[in-house]
């Protein structure tokens, strides 16, 4: 296996993003391909004296594209981009997978011209793993579509519950529509044509509308919104689980020498709350619906994000996620009747 990233892209680059990929060519079987300019890669490079030792190669990319800069037009302007590069290279059959930490608009961008779009699925989703008290539940979309349509709605709960099954291997994982509430009744017109057409579904187990609390408490494994209301939803619990950690770091500084000691018997349950609700041991987010396994990553990214996702790539191509979501968009008549 062999995955191209784009080694220019997010706020730390190109440092964390090569630090990252060198943890995960110790740690993962596969090749990777840093894309970006070559002389500031190798740089990075070298302050591990093995990597040469490691199935690491530099393919090298004139360009960048911003994150200021309009998505679409700098993919189409900029053709030798270290992200447009990294995609032509999965397109063009010589690597499996391409990951990126920048624009997560030109990330879009470049997978749809690059690579275009599975027969059946009219827009790309975001799948964003969020931690709940039993493991994750898979949100989507959570920031590729501010504006989605009912049916669209529908292919990204078919493809949200392919990859909750193969990737973290969740039998018949429970779908919910993310609402103001849990009767079918409720929500607003989106929600309401949404519903009766994922009740009709014979691919998911469609279990009713899911209530924000329902996404950390595990009542669903996937929960599917429109990308707008996603990434409030992603934004929100990103920032709710650092001021958690914050306060009680706080609190323990503020107490008195019997409360430090209790804290201290406390610190391997603490941390190991820190390490379950931390971006960076999920990495990065599969684009679904593409033809090619894309990985987007928090622009801020470090490298321990970056090797997480790595590992996401791995699994999504070694599972055959892409194949399934052909298999299962294809079976629903009522995504061609819908179009």
């Amino acid at each position: 296996m062999k995955i191209a990233v784009d080694a220019m892209g997010g706020d730390f680059a190109p440092e964390q993003i090569v630090l990252g990929v060198i943890a995960a060519a110790k740690e993962y079987d596969c090749e990777i391909v840093l894309v970006g300019d070559e002389m500031k890669i190798k740089t990075v490079l070298e302050q591990s004296p093995d990597w040469k030792n490691l199935k690491i190669s530099i393919h090298h990319a004139n360009d960048v594209i911003g994150m200021d800069e309009h998505p679409g037009a700098a993919v189409r302007r900029k053709k030798d981009s270290s992200i447009v590069v990294a995609t032509r290279l999965v397109k063009d059959g010589i690597c499996d997978a391409v990951l990126s930490a920048g624009s997560t608009g030109a990330a879009v961008a470049a997978a749809l011209f690059g690579l275009g779009r599975i027969k059946g699925i009219d827009r790309p989703t975001i799948a964003t793993p969020m931690p709940n008290i039993n493991g994750v539940t898979m949100l989507l979309d959570s920031g590729a579509n501010v504006d989605s349509k009912p049916h669209q709605l529908v292919q990204s709960a078919i493809m949200g519950s392919i990859y909750s099954e193969y990737v973290f291997g969740i039998e018949n994982p429970r779908v919910g529509l993310l609402n103001i509430g849990e009767e079918a009744t409720k929500g607003n017109e989106q929600v309401l044509a949404t519903y009766p057409l994922l009740e009709s579904l014979n691919t998911i187990n469609f279990v009713g509308n899911a209530e924000g609390r329902d996404i950390p408490n595990g009542s669903v494994d996937v929960v599917v919104c429109d990308g707008f209301v996603g990434n409030v939803v992603l934004k929100f619990g990103e920032g709710l689980a650092k001021t958690i950690i914050k306060l009680i770091k706080d609190a323990i500084k503020e107490s008195n020498v019997f409360t430090k000691l209790a804290a201290l018997m406390l610190a391997p349950t603490l941390k190991k709350l820190s390490k379950k609700i931390d971006y960076a041991e999920y990495g990065g987010a599969p684009l679904l619906g593409v033809n090619g396994c894309f990985i987007i990553c928090h622009g801020s990214s470090n490298a321990k994000a970056i090797k997480s996702a790595i590992g996401v790539a791995n699994e999504y191509v070694s599972k055959n996620v892409l194949e399934h979501i052909r298999e299962n968009i294809a079976k629903e008549e009522i995504l061609d009747n819908a179009n």
